[in-house]
């Protein structure tokens, strides 16, 4: 029987900043890792994808300004491509990422942990050994979330890439179909596009519907210049895979479209199956469900979870987010100091509801803060929107040679601040934290006229949306 104060399920990014938050502050902690330290994000998620679009980017990038376009003379080299994309996946070895647990005095316990009772942690190694693990204060899961593969006919039997497989892969298919219209579609759509693959869209409802609507406007158009085919209603109606090895994609309409590969991407379900939920009154497989400061409900106090398993935001940074206020409010309680949970408060994940920034690496690259229009409106705010064409600033035209773009401000009319913001564009990810500290910080439209933009820039716009505000 091993006893620490925190014991943490899933050493992602979320449960490495629990654990180090709960440390930092006095506690022992202790973390349980079934795969590699540094999760989803560090190993088939946010690092490698980024790194499999910059090199595209910055082709692009080059190629839009007279005298760097003239200077790129060689090929796209595919093989440099995924080498670098390897790199920042750490060649998928997480000894950097145990390191820095034993730096800050954090035990890593390997093995599948499932909860087996109050405050109590089973931890089954790879060699079937168990380890007890009970917590003083608070057991925290952060497992995260997989992808998440419909029942669609044939589909499981064919063996299709998730985002896993797809950010992982060794090779480049010459024909690669896409199930989905989302971040994770799009971002790998413009990746296989740019590496070499014929790509084909299945995107039933559209290219990223959930931002505002000239975003899937932007996105699909450059999606089709680059030659994907973006199928807009398309849905898969079975799939085969062949005995060559090639993917038959059978569409509810009949038609039936060949492929070398098949990534699914639709969404997420969360890492819950086999974590012992049962034995403690909730049901295996189910999103968890907390409170502002990340407590489970149904439990009696000593619960929580951070990061994806929770569905408030699938985003890391996010789920680091939450981290922080996870570790700050467990030591809270345990040293029986006040909690401040009140909207904004130190202990209170309040930018889960009202300022989650998000930034989609596609081209162009989608930067968004806060509500689009449409949330807005059916939360029962009176808004006003105000729009502007990012290619009408100065900056615009320096930084790229037709650059084409759009910037989108929405207007809560009764307090007058900034609670939705989105950009579409070349490199307006590096734009985004500006428009975040607005919304989080709900900086009322007049001070923000204080706020002078650097002239000749990009962010030029912030004065041109004001301007056609009108105050």
């Amino acid at each position: 029987m091993t006893t620490y104060d925190v014991v943490v399920i899933g050493a992602g990014p979320v449960g490495e900043n629990v654990a180090d938050r709960v440390v930092q502050d006095g506690l022992t902690a202790a973390i349980v890792e079934r795969e590699l330290v540094g999760g989803e994000c560090s190993y088939w998620a946010c690092m490698p994808t980024k790194a499999l679009l910059r090199s595209g980017a910055a082709l692009r990038a080059a190629r839009q300004v007279p005298g760097a376009r003239e200077a790129v003379t060689g090929e796209f080299d595919v093989a440099a491509v995924l080498h670098r994309r390897d790199s920042f996946a750490s060649n998928w070895n997480d000894e950097g990422q145990v390191s820095w647990l034993d730096s800050v005095g954090v035990p890593l316990f390997r093995g599948h942990g499932r909860i087996a009772g109050d405050r109590v942690v089973e931890v089954t190694a790879a060699d079937g050994t168990t380890t007890t693990l009970t917590a003083r204060h608070a057991v925290v899961v952060a497992t995260g979330s997989g992808a998440l593969v419909p029942d669609i006919e044939g589909l499981r039997d064919a063996k299709p890439w998730t985002s896993r497989e797809t950010v992982a892969a060794k090779e480049v298919p010459a024909r690669l179909v896409v199930i989905g219209g989302g971040v994770v579609a799009s971002e790998m759509a413009t990746a296989f596009s740019q590496l070499g693959s014929s790509v084909t869209m299945l995107a039933r409802d559209g290219v990223l519907h959930l931002n505002e609507p000239f975003v899937g406007e932007h996105v699909t158009a450059s999606l089709r210049d680059k030659g994907v085919s973006v199928r807009i209603g398309a849905e898969a109606a079975s799939v085969k895979r062949n005995d060559d090895g090639t993917v038959s994609v059978t569409l509810t309409d009949g038609e039936q479209i060949e492929a070398d590969e098949l990534l699914v991407a639709i969404g997420r379900t969360p890492n819950t199956q086999d974590l012992g939920l049962e034995n403690i009154g909730l049901t295996p497989g189910a999103w968890l469900t907390v409170d502002d400061t990340m407590r489970v409900d149904g439990v009696d106090g000593w619960l929580y979870a951070a990061g994806d398993v929770n569905r408030r935001v699938l985003l890391t940074h996010q789920g680091k987010y939450q981290a922080r206020a996870v570790g700050d409010v467990i030591v809270a309680r345990a040293k029986g100091e006040p909690v401040d949970d009140a909207p904004w408060g130190r202990h209170a994940a309040t930018a889960d509801e009202r300022a989650v920034p998000q930034v989609v690496f596609t081209d162009p690259e989608v930067a968004a803060v806060g509500l689009t229009a449409a949330k807005a409106e059916e939360a029962g705010l009176r808004i006003r929107v105000v729009d502007y064409d990012l290619a009408a600033t100065a900056g615009s035209s320096l930084h790229a040679e037709g650059y084409q773009g759009h910037a989108r401000m929405v207007v809560d009319e009764d307090r007058t601040v900034i609670v939705g913001f989105t950009l579409v564009g070349p490199d307006v990810a590096e734009m985004l934290h500006a428009a975040t500290i607005a919304v989080a910080g709900e900086v009322p439209l007049d001070r923000l006229w204080h706020a002078v933009p650097a002239f000749p820039t990009v962010s030029e716009v912030w004065l041109r949306l004001l301007e056609a505000y009108g105050r």
